[in-house]
């Protein structure tokens, strides 16, 4: 059994700042050490703005918790320097497989055509993903980039000011007080940040629960997300199958409503429900063992004056779909280029207003989908349920049931559809890459597209032409020239032009579409940077 989340990553160690007799004012605190926390202190560390993250734990999380980490934050992570020690590790996938009783109805493909750096998917353990954040920290440090972690630093108490926030926090060594021009919340879905604050969450809680069973076991089931509707082992209730590194497998089954959590916990409950589904011969050994309730729910928005929100702390979805971790990262991708801004002083406080505005907008998106998968999953009357019956009936023979079947709808990056920082689309290009999208990745004869975007402000151009810089309003845009002949394969014309022959692409530090056109009019690409930023 892999014992990583026993092991102190980030030991307590008395800090300077505690020998202080006035408190100590740092640019940004992030409270919270889980993926969220990290990936947003590491974002910023890595455009110089220093951040300290406290957290009272010292290790990585106990349990694989968060396993299916999508295209998108896979993406995100490569930019912060740690993709591709996860994509090495984790188990790849596209496929997945709907089980209607013992039939498997239909099969899928998440990702059909090629020229992507990452996979639609990859399976690892929430410890590994910790570790491998926290590994970056240290890389960073030793880079001199301006970023720590404190474990064993546990938050008591908050104080919301005009000019910053006020922390009392407590240590092995007794209490001390921080200050913080910037507080990021990633402290969960339990967040004491909010607590503490007097906020709270609007939405639905379901009130199914499921079992999660992490196992160890060798096992020949292919690399693929296998659902059940019904299954014969779990009669008029639902079932999800995936494999992760080091042979373990994850096992959710669905349970039901009155249920005794702690009961349903205890090994002589659940290896019997693992046995009727794998066999009474299969040999393996319990991991993790949880239970949960589907939630979806959401902060009325995300920013409250110096403290914003994010990852679980914000919003919450329930896990079928993989929303939860993948949506924070893209909170955190959002919000960081924005902080720096405020921060250096190009852009104004208001622009986090923004981040909350197209965060919430997300949040959003994915409680409408997970809100849908559930009631697909769990039917509240006997009418839903023939319904839904007759659905799974009808996509084994007709592909045009098959998109109604909502056994979790994955997770998909958000577009920013009507965002006050979008620019002009004056383009008529693919849908796809419409202004508030992220850009969609290309192979290139020189690489792939999205690793030459980085994380500044960039003017793309395609087949047409551009001064190398513009600066405008503190912001430098640089160029990235293209030309379809980089690509043989067509797929930088099709993702980005279509059926017009040259473009020119503003893009955020976040990969999303800013504005586009067909040529270049400086007097536009001024105003839509302008607009980016929240100045126009």
């Amino acid at each position: 059994m892999n014992k990583i989340f026993e092991v102190p990553m980030y030991p307590y160690a008395r800090h300077p700042d505690q020998d202080e007799v006035t408190p100590v004012r740092r640019p940004v605190v992030i409270i919270g050490a889980g993926p969220i926390g990290l990936g947003a202190a590491i974002d910023l560390a890595q455009q110089d703005i220093p951040v300290v993250i406290l957290d009272d734990n010292d290790k990585v999380s106990f349990g694989s918790r968060a396993i299916c980490f999508a295209k998108r934050p896979l993406e995100i992570l490569d930019r912060l320097g740690c993709g591709a020690p996860m994509v090495d590790k984790g188990e790849l996938w596209n496929k997945g497989r709907v089980f209607f009783g013992e039939k498997n109805v239909y099969t899928f493909d998440l990702l059909e055509e090629e020229g992507h750096k990452n996979p639609a998917f990859i399976n690892l353990q929430q410890y590994y993903f910790e570790e491998y954040m926290v590994d970056r920290v240290f890389a960073l440090q030793a880079e001199g980039k301006p970023i720590e972690i404190r474990g064993k630093n546990r938050v008591d108490a908050i104080g919301a000011h005009d000019t910053h926030v006020t922390l009392e926090i407590d240590t092995p060594d007794g209490p001390y007080n921080l200050e913080a021009d910037w507080l990021i919340a990633a402290d969960g879905a339990n967040s004491p940040t909010r607590r503490m604050l007097g906020l709270d969450f609007d939405g639905r809680v379901f009130e199914d629960n499921f079992l999660i069973a992490d196992v160890i076991m060798k096992a020949d089931f292919p690399t693929e997300r296998w659902f059940w509707f019904d299954p014969p082992f779990n009669k008029g209730q639902s079932a999800l199958l995936h494999k992760q590194p080091d042979d373990v497998w994850r096992i959710d089954l669905q349970l039901g409503w009155d249920i005794d959590k702690e009961e349903e916990k205890k090994p002589e409950n659940v290896i019997p429900r693992l046995k009727a589904m794998l066999g009474d011969d299969a040999e393996f050994e319990l991991e993790w063992v949880s239970i949960y309730t589907f939630q979806c729910r959401r902060m009325d928005r995300f920013r409250y004056g110096r403290t914003l929100f994010a990852g679980d702390a914000a919003h919450q979805v329930s896990p079928f779909g993989a929303r939860g971790a993948n949506s924070g990262l893209q909170d955190t991708d959002n919000l960081a280029w924005k902080l720096k801004l405020v921060i250096d002083g190009t852009a104004d406080a208001s622009l986090l207003d923004t981040y909350s505005d197209e965060r919430v907008y997300g949040a959003d998106e994915n409680i409408l989908n997970s809100t849908r998968s559930t009631d697909f999953i769990t039917p509240k009357s006997e009418m839903s349920r023939i319904l839904r019956d007759a659905v799974l009936d009808l996509s084994e023979q007709h592909e045009f049931a098959r998109p109604l079947v909502n056994s979790g709808r994955l997770s998909v990056p958000c577009t920013y559809d009507g965002s006050s920082l979008n620019g002009p689309d004056e383009l008529g290009g693919p849908e796809r890459t419409r202004v508030g999208s992220p850009c969609v990745d290309v192979k290139l004869k020189t690489g792939y597209l999205l690793d030459m975007l980085g994380d500044k402000f960039t003017i793309l151009t395609i087949d047409t032409d551009a001064p190398d810089t513009l600066t405008e309003a503190g912001i430098t845009a640089t160029r990235l020239a293209l030309s379809t002949s980089d690509d043989p394969t067509g797929a930088l014309h099709e993702r980005y032009l279509d059926e017009a022959s040259n473009g020119i692409y503003l893009i955020r530090p976040d990969q999303h579409v800013a504005a586009r056109w067909d040529t270049y009019n400086e007097t536009a690409m001024r105003a839509a940077i302008r607009t980016a930023i929240g100045k126009e």
